[in-house]
């Protein structure tokens, strides 16, 4: 594809549908960040032990990962839309019947999980649709942590009853669903061996049709084999560092606890640390865009995240480990945008960047796991 098609086929970052696209990834996204605070909710409404509390809310969360993959292929197509209202819907559903009726629960819980799916999924493919992915994956960073981290603070405020944490997660859907209307479109791709072939080998009149206001305009070529390799590549790499990162992420409070004596409080400091420098690293790649192209920095931030996962396995000092942690968290949330903006830049119908989303969690907990008391 030609840039000046590339361009044609993008829109414009602007309030509407950015907002839209944002509102509606927060939606899918919140379910994972509150797993904590559900797990105590799930408890509090039906009187589970926290294993199987535990359970039920993995069980949610693995249905939006499956509704999310499952549904990627129709959100790079025309049916974006219609995922995005049938899986907020569910959500909405799901989550208010959970915080409003305790015998409602468990359906509630994995009906709203996999409406979940569908929200990301949608929300994935359509940052492909904006122009300039670099500086669109940082503003979604940017809104999604920030937002997440207002409703981590102020839910412990209210109190973690099942009418707060499902309710929130029912009202961020409910919101979704309202904005979907402005969710942008997947452009479509022209084939290319039958526009005008009949009336070119016949001879006969073309008629010139003229699309309504706001038709979106398609793409004159499919993608080459090279990007879908690359595309395959993308996704691939990513569920293989994603894999590694949360998975340290779920162990590092025993560990540092076992190695350098790190307490809840320092947990506390590193993760709002965390949170900070991934707000910092949002606004960088906003403003630094693709000046500095995507496959360097993307490498030299997997280098050196490898290199701080290491790091904090072998640390004794708990300063150290939360000043290590703090690096590490900050690099994971810009290396994740490097790697949405990545895939968005591939296919401008999302075609990689819907499933790169919704690939692994994408979105940890509000925190990891502790060492037992």
């Amino acid at each position: 594809m030609t840039i000046a098609a590339e361009l044609s086929a993008r829109t414009p970052l602007r309030l509407a549908p950015a907002s839209a696209t944002f509102a509606i990834a927060i939606a899918g996204y919140l379910a994972v960040n509150l797993s904590p605070y559900m797990i105590t909710a799930t408890q509090a409404a039906i009187g589970l032990d926290v294993l199987a509390a535990s359970w039920l809310v993995t069980g949610t969360l693995l249905l939006t990962a499956v509704a999310g993959l499952a549904t990627a292929g129709l959100c790079a197509g025309a049916r974006r839309h219609q995922v995005a209202r049938i899986g907020l819907a569910l959500a909405t559903v799901g989550f208010l019947a959970a915080a409003l009726v305790p015998a409602l629960t468990i359906p509630g819980l994995l009906i709203g999980g996999l409406g979940a799916g569908g929200a990301v999924a949608s929300a994935g493919a359509a940052m492909a649709s904006f122009r300039n992915p670099d500086r669109v994956a940082g503003w979604n960073g940017f809104t999604n942590r920030g937002v997440i981290s207002i409703v981590l603070a102020t839910l412990p405020l209210l109190g973690l009853a099942p009418l707060n944490v499902f309710g929130a997660l029912a009202l961020f859907s409910a919101i979704g669903l309202v904005m979907t209307r402005w969710l942008p479109r997947a452009p479509m791709i022209d084939a290319p061996a039958t526009l005008g072939t009949a009336g070119a080998a016949t001879g006969e009149a073309m008629p010139i049709e003229i699309p309504p206001t706001g038709a979106i305009r398609t793409q004159s070529e499919a993608s080459s084999r090279l990007l879908t390799i690359s595309g395959f590549g993308i996704l691939i790499v990513f569920a293989l560092w994603a894999i590694s990162e949360d998975s340290l992420w779920a162990m590092i409070g025993i560990i540092g606890a076992e190695t350098s004596g790190l307490t809840d409080g320092g947990l506390g400091i590193a993760l709002a640390g965390a949170t900070a420098g991934g707000l910092l690293g949002s606004l960088a790649l906003m403003a630094v865009g693709n000046r500095l192209g995507r496959a360097v920095p993307l490498v030299v931030l997997l280098v050196l995240g490898g290199i701080l996962k290491i790091v904090q396995g072998t640390l004794t000092d708990e300063t150290a480990l939360i000043v290590a942690f703090i690096a590490w968290n900050s690099i994971y949330a810009v290396a994740f945008m490097y790697f949405l903006s990545t895939a968005a830049a591939l296919d401008a119908r999302g075609r990689w960047s819907g499933p790169c989303s919704r690939s692994t969690s994408s979105a940890r907990p509000s925190r990891p796991s502790s060492a037992p008391a």
